[in-house]
C-alpha cells in the first residue's frame, strides 16, 4: 500500500509526466552529442593517433639506434681484436728483428776480433822477424869485432872466453 500511495501522491503534488520535455531533452542531448563527436572528439581521437604514431615512430627509433648501437659494438669487438692480432705481430716481428740485429752485430764483432787477432799476429810476427834481424845483425858484428880483436893479438883459450862474455855483456847492455 505504501507504493500506491507514493504515486498517488506524486500525481497529487504537482509531477506529472510531460512527455514535450523529455523529447525536447532528447533531441538537445542527440544535438549536444553530435557536437562533441564532430568538434571534440574527432580532434581528441586524431591527437590521440597523432600520439600513438609518435610512440611508435619512438619505439621503432629506438629499436633501430638499439640494432645499429649493437652492430657498432660488434664492430669495435672485431677491430678491436684484428688490433691486438696486429700488435701481437707486430711485436713478434720486432722481436724476430731484434735477434736478427743482435746475431749480426755478435757475427760483427766476432769478425772484428777475428781480424784483430789476426793483425796481432802479424804484427808479433813482423816484431819478431825484426828482432831476430836486428840480433843477427848484433851476432854478426859482435863476430866481426871479436874476430878482429883475436886477429890482433892471439890470445888463450881462457881469454878467448873473457872477451866473448865480455862483448855478449856489451852487446846486452846495448840493448
Amino acid at each position: 500500500m505504501s507504493t500506491n500511495v507514493f504515486i498517488l501522491g506524486a500525481a497529487e503534488g504537482g509531477l506529472h509526466f510531460n512527455g514535450g520535455d523529455i523529447i525536447f531533452q532528447l533531441v538537445m542531448f542527440i544535438i549536444l552529442l553530435a557536437l562533441v563527436k564532430k568538434y571534440a572528439w574527432g580532434p581528441l581521437m586524431g591527437i590521440m593517433k597523432q600520439r600513438e604514431e609518435f610512440v611508435a615512430n619512438e619505439i621503432t627509433a629506438a629499436e633501430a639506434s638499439r640494432a645499429e648501437a649493437s652492430k657498432l659494438l660488434e664492430e669495435q669487438r672485431e677491430l678491436l681484436k684484428q688490433s691486438r692480432v696486429e700488435a701481437g705481430q707486430l711485436i713478434e716481428n720486432a722481436k724476430k728483428q731484434g735477434e736478427a740485429q743482435r746475431e749480426d752485430i755478435i757475427t760483427t764483432a766476432r769478425a772484428e776480433a777475428e781480424r784483430l787477432k789476426e793483425s796481432a799476429r802479424r804484427e808479433i810476427v813482423q816484431e819478431k822477424e825484426k828482432a831476430v834481424s836486428a840480433l843477427r845483425e848484433q851476432v854478426a858484428s859482435l863476430s866481426v869485432l871479436i874476430a878482429s880483436k883475436v886477429i890482433e893479438k892471439e890470445l888463450s883459450e881462457a881469454d878467448q872466453e873473457k872477451l866473448i862474455k865480455e862483448y855478449i855483456q856489451e852487446a846486452g847492455e846495448e840493448r
